[in-house]
């Protein structure tokens, strides 16, 4: 106990100093208030190894074999002050040196103590950067330094600051520059301080400093992507949810992308990691969902084909935003035990193709595995639907032929554009310990790269719009194929949620009503829930979130429930502020589609809460659909 005090009193101290003295500034100032205009630029002579860590412990404790550290490194001077980083670090224990990772947290998160635990149970050090100097943070207290950025606020949420400098670069008395320049991005100064992190692995007695690789979620994803494309010593990287890059003008010219604009020219060069992808030559896998709002999957393709590196893998959960399952996960660590470790054989990128002149007009998609013989299941999935955070992924049947998988990719229209993707799952067969709370699964998937085709390469290739709209949304024979699950295993506050009403062949007609039959043995209650044009995906028409609750008898049979719009109750809005409270009059814009035990909804200006009964026994379902409503020509006519 009186040597954990006594080095924490001297961390304290040794703090108390740096942040009084006045140091050169690690980076130089502006040359006739010239502004960086690209990396090279922007990163000029900066070497991350030169100033000296500082680094002390402020505290260690033990899990299991497991040595765990609260360290403080000095990340730099700026504008005469320290900028001092705490971070988790833990690692096994080893008689040899050890391959390591750091972790970069998202956005309003903390470090990780969890991940560098994670990383230590699979046989490496781990560090967790708390770039962002929140206090949600295990075996911390208030009396313990935490992240300190000194002249500068680098934090997020920001904690001194007004401005956001992770989404503007004008001046103001944190920014480093007194004019705006790239220098004033948190994105630079976090991507700044993870350098030092490396430095930090570089020196530790346990770690191979040759064995260095990076990950993180959201945010975190982005500054992976960047600190890979601007620091050669890491040696493997994934890059979750973020890293994407700015929208590409190929897919600004398409109507109803949903994607946001591109910045400005010199924030193109020097801040967006569209800057930092060419650069990057370490071997990379993306991992994210379908339809993420952070890191678009359709820019990850595009922008994906400037990178250096030889190594690039993909791992896209479908119908997901921002969540990965967990055989997706799974190959977060299967990455680095193949190229930090060298004790496993990540399979290549799945080959895909598609043949667009067809004898019958219906475009063909063709899969081919790195291993076809290893692979378990091959999924091809296709898309009419621009909007790239609400798109329906339709799974598309695929037999194989010989060493390959095809599909046929029916449209109902050439005014879209046509996208396709593919997974390939192979079972894991070396043991992986997951996060804890986690647990391995039986299969792991990767990704092929995205294809996509323009309304007018459609027409000339003489396709053909055959597929029409169909009354029957789902008969659950493949489970919840089109659909993902949240909380499955609590039976209070299970979720299935599927986009598959977005897409016009199973929109809701005029006037329809929604049913669908289930099995339950005992008594229950059922939420339905409906998101309507999330992220403008139909601008002008309603938006806000509705719900139903449905009481179930107990019962061996069938019983059939059935939902019109005029029972849809609004639900709560975000930041304690009710939507527009105004009944929803179709289905034209609804964008999501759930069913589960809980929701919240606000009548007459007062919660009220649905369902958030344990359920009972057993549940079945089949036969969602549509019944009644508008028709023309005997085809159910979504609006």
């Amino acid at each position: 106990m009186r040597k954990r005090l006594f080095g924490l009193l001297v961390v304290i101290l040794i703090f108390t100093c740096l942040a009084t003295a006045q140091q050169e500034d690690s980076l130089p100032p502006l040359k006739d208030g010239k502004v960086p205009c690209n990396l090279d630029e922007l990163w000029g002579k900066y070497d991350p190894r030169k100033e000296p860590l500082e680094a002390g412990t402020v505290k260690e404790w033990k899990e299991g074999e497991i040595t765990c550290r609260f360290v403080l490194y000095t990340v730099g001077t700026f504008k005469g002050k320290k900028a001092r980083m705490l971070i988790y670090y833990a690692f096994p224990k080893s008689d040899r040196k050890l391959p390591a990772i750091m972790h970069l947290h998202g956005g309003g998160q903390s470090a990780s103590l969890d991940e560098v635990i994670y990383a230590a149970r699979n046989g490496y050090a781990g560090i967790s950067l708390n770039w962002g100097g929140n206090k949600r943070l295990d075996n911390w207290k208030e009396s313990d330094p935490n992240t300190d950025w000194g002249a500068l606020d680098c934090t997020h949420p920001p904690q001194h600051n007004k401005n956001n400098h992770f989404i503007e670069i004008t001046p103001d008395e944190y920014t480093l520059d007194p004019v705006e320049s790239p220098r004033n991005s948190n994105w630079f100064l976090v991507n700044l301080a993870a350098r030092r992190g490396i430095t930090f692995l570089e020196q530790q007695p346990e770690v191979d400093p040759k064995r260095i690789g990076v990950h993180g979620h959201s945010m975190g994803g982005r500054l992976t992507t960047e600190i890979a494309g601007s620091d050669k010593r890491v040696k493997a990287a994934v890059a979750s949810c973020g890293g994407s890059g700015c929208s590409p003008k190929v897919l600004l010219a398409i109507p109803g992308t949903g994607l946001p604009k591109r910045p400005p020219a010199m924030e193109l060069t020097t801040i967006d990691t569209i800057a930092y992808i060419p650069g990057i030559t370490c071997p990379i896998l993306v991992l994210s969902p379908t339809c993420d709002f952070h890191g678009h999957m359709d820019n990850f393709f595009i922008n994906f084909k400037s990178i250096s590196s030889r190594n690039v893998g993909y791992s896209i959960t479908p119908h997901m935003n921002h969540h990965h399952t967990p055989e997706f996960a799974v190959c977060d660590m299967l990455w680095f035990e193949a190229n930090l470790k060298d004790v496993f054989a990540f399979p290549k990128t799945p080959a895909l193709t598609v043949k667009l002149a067809t004898a019958d007009g219906i475009p063909m998609a063709a899969v081919k595995p790195d291993r076809p013989g290893e692979a378990k299941t091959v999924d091809i999935y296709y898309s009419i639907d621009p909007h790239t955070l609400t798109r329906f992924w339709r799974h598309a049947p695929a037999r194989r032929e010989g060493k390959s998988w095809v599909a046929s990719l029916p449209v109902m229209t050439l005014t879209q554009p046509l996208y396709v993707y593919a997974n390939v799952s192979y079972p894991l067969t070396r043991p992986v310990i997951m996060r804890r709370g986690d647990t391995a699964p039986a299969d792991y998937s990767i990704s092929s790269e995205e294809k996509f085709y323009l309304p007018e390469e459609l027409t000339k290739a003489n396709v053909k719009a055959t597929d029409t709209s169909s009354p029957l949304i789902d008969d659950f024979s493949r489970g919840f194929q089109d659909w993902y699950q949240l909380n499955e295993r609590n039976s209070t506050v299970w979720e299935a949620w599927t986009r598959k009403l977005k897409d016009p062949k199973w929109r809701g007609p005029e006037g329809a009503k929604l049913m669908m039959d289930v099995k339950s043995p005992e008594s229950n209650t059922m939420v339905f829930t409906f998101i309507c044009n999330q992220w403008n995906a139909f601008p002008g028409k309603p938006g806000g979130t509705y719900s139903v609750e449905k009481k179930l008898n107990g019962s061996p049979d069938w019983q059939t429930v059935s939902i019109s719009l005029d029972e849809l109750i609004p639900a709560k809005g975000k930041k304690g502020k009710d939507q527009d409270d105004k009944a929803l009059t179709n289905w034209s814009s609804v964008t999501e589609f759930c069913i589960g035990g809980s929701g919240l909804v606000t009548r007459d200006g007062t919660d009220l809460k649905l369902g958030g009964q344990p359920w009972k026994g057993s549940r079945e379902f089949r036969n969602l659909r549509w019944e009644g409503g508008l028709q023309v020509n005997g085809t159910l006519q979504g609006k």
